[in-house]
């Protein structure tokens, strides 16, 4: 913008002291200037957005790195809660199991418990009929051999 001003000051002092100057020129050379500065101003303007979108592009690039760095951390993170997660509900499961294995076998033992104890109780039965048998028999034969007195 300077350059223009510098030659719209020399072309009017030239139009001041030469008498066959022609207007025109003034016209002509200073609308080349204002084209060459135009120009000049818009391809600044264009390299500046230029790097404006190189920067933009270098801060979604930053950003675009720091959300998968970001992801990756919460990636590893349920990870590693999803295998602390499996291990506790393995270790549950095998508690249970343990558990449940346990009752089973108690269950075996009480049954066999049960069934020497009715056993017994069916050995001690037969046994005491037996013994009421015997008992009544020897009374009736004792019995027998005594003679009524009708």
């Amino acid at each position: 913008m300077e350059s223009l001003f510098a030659q719209f000051a020399i072309l009017s002092e030239q139009a001041l002291c030469d008498k066959n100057f022609d207007p025109y020129t003034i016209e002509d050379d200073l609308m080349k200037l204002f084209e060459v500065e135009a120009y000049k101003a818009w391809a600044a303007m264009e390299l500046d957005q230029e790097k404006e979108v190189e920067e933009a592009e270098n801060f979604m690039k930053e950003a675009e790195d720091h959300l998968n760095t970001a992801m990756e951390e919460a990636m590893d993170e349920f990870r590693r809660f999803e295998e602390e997660m499996n291990e506790m509900a393995k270790s549950e499961y095998d508690s249970l199991v343990n558990v449940a294995e346990r009752a089973r076998n108690m269950g075996k033992t009480m049954e066999k418990v049960a069934t020497i104890a009715a056993k017994k109780y069916i050995e001690t039965a037969v046994n005491s009929a037996g013994a009421s048998m015997k008992s009544a028999f020897k009374a009736i034969s004792s019995h027998s051999k005594k003679v009524h007195p009708s």
